[in-house]
């Protein structure tokens, strides 16, 4: 008697188990399927496994938008150029005429404003000559600065490239670059000002480079915002900006 009722209670305890894992199981799928909860809840959790949509805020026309116009590296001087980083010099004279970007000229000659000055192995800088008559704010500026000095070490890199590892030119950026890079912002007051320090230091063999901004902010285009002298000997590049007062 007592064997019949342990079988009775085995037989109970596997069949209990077996329809447990049955309906455990159909109610996980009609789960999964969605046939147990709301539709609205459905599409939430479909909204997890889908791509999601960009909203319209988030749309961007890809011809209007505009880009800060930090100097090319890729594409070289005639990009450059092209997007106001750069400007043409006619000569090494003193007030030596600037040629407009603008103009498109891709067959234009850029004059040599490689580094050519006598390497004293001395401190190197560059001075940053910042035009305070444009009304620039802080941050124009500090941009327009960053542009100039990026433009400068371009071109002293090409030169010292050109020249060779053991010219003045690379050692002059070998130091500058291995002593903290040292710059200094000073300020002019009027275009004249900034187009005679260029003619001083590309008489006297500095790199100079000066940026044309393509007026998309807060100045006129065809501006010229920041002339950059060096990086080159202390008292080299002295002979051009001493006499300026910082920024």
């Amino acid at each position: 008697m007592s064997s019949v009722y342990d079988r009775s209670e085995t037989l109970v305890v596997i069949t209990t188990s077996v329809v447990a894992l049955i309906t455990g199981f159909l109610l996980g799928v009609y789960s999964i399927r969605g046939y147990l909860i709301s539709p609205e809840l459905h599409k939430e959790s479909r909204a997890n496994y889908d791509d999601p949509v960009d909203s319209d805020e988030t749309d961007i026309d890809e011809e209007e938008t505009v880009l800060d116009h930090a100097p090319n590296w890729a594409n070289g001087e005639v990009a450059d150029r092209k997007q106001g980083l750069r400007v043409t010099a006619a000569g090494k004279k003193k007030g030596q005429q600037i040629a407009n970007v603008e103009t498109g000229a891709e067959e234009e000659e850029e004059a040599g404003s490689g580094s050519t000055v006598e390497d004293t192995g001395e401190e190197c800088k560059l001075v940053l000559v910042v035009r305070t008559d444009l009304g620039m704010t802080k941050g124009k500026i500090a941009a327009q600065c960053s542009h100039a000095t990026l433009a400068c070490y371009k071109s002293i890199s090409r030169e010292s490239r050109k020249a060779g590892p053991k010219s003045a030119a690379a050692r002059i950026l070998s130091r500058w670059e291995r002593y903290g890079q040292a710059k200094v912002a000073v300020q002019v007051k009027t275009l004249d000002e900034m187009k005679e320090l260029m003619g001083v230091a590309r008489s006297l063999g500095i790199t100079s480079e000066v940026i044309q901004d393509a007026g998309r902010t807060q100045i006129d285009p065809g501006s010229l915002t920041v002339l950059g002298v060096g990086p080159a000997p202390k008292s080299k590049v002295d002979q051009v900006t001493g006499g300026l007062k910082l920024l």
